[in-house]
């Protein structure tokens, strides 16, 4: 895992982050599905031990949910916002700590913002007048 991703380095590693960030978010379904299943509850014909064995599933998946955002963040990136397809890569501007933008569906890294700024504060990169680590 690198501290700062240069553009070049983000873009790299890109599409391995992409193959991780879906199957995150395929897991989060999963586990809608499961949650939906568990909480229609016990009806008069489910038996406890069915119930049981339901949620020791849900629990499993849940663990298994949380370890693909683990291996996701140990590329580097930080999750930002699963729904919302958002993830940045810590970078630095001249002397200054930012952030490398992704929005899903993107192909490639071309935006940057503050520390402090979030996705609203995106810019675009311009590799001419710009100095990215």
């Amino acid at each position: 895992m690198n501290s700062y991703f240069s553009v070049s380095d983000a873009n790299k590693i890109l599409p391995l982050v992409i193959k991780k960030f879906d199957h995150a978010k395929k897991m989060k379904i999963e586990v809608m599905k499961m949650e939906k299943q568990l909480s229609s509850g016990i009806t008069p014909i489910t038996s406890l031990e069915e119930y049981s064995m339901i949620k020791r599933k849900f629990n499993s998946l849940v663990t298994e949910f949380y370890k693909s955002i683990e291996d996701l963040e140990n590329t580097g990136v930080v999750l930002k916002g699963l729904d919302e397809g958002l993830l940045d890569f810590p970078a630095k501007r001249f002397n200054e700590e930012i952030w490398l933008c992704w929005k899903e569906g993107e192909t490639e890294i071309k935006f940057w913002h503050e520390k402090d700024s979030g996705f609203m504060g995106r810019k675009p990169i311009s590799v001419s007048n710009e100095s990215l680590v």
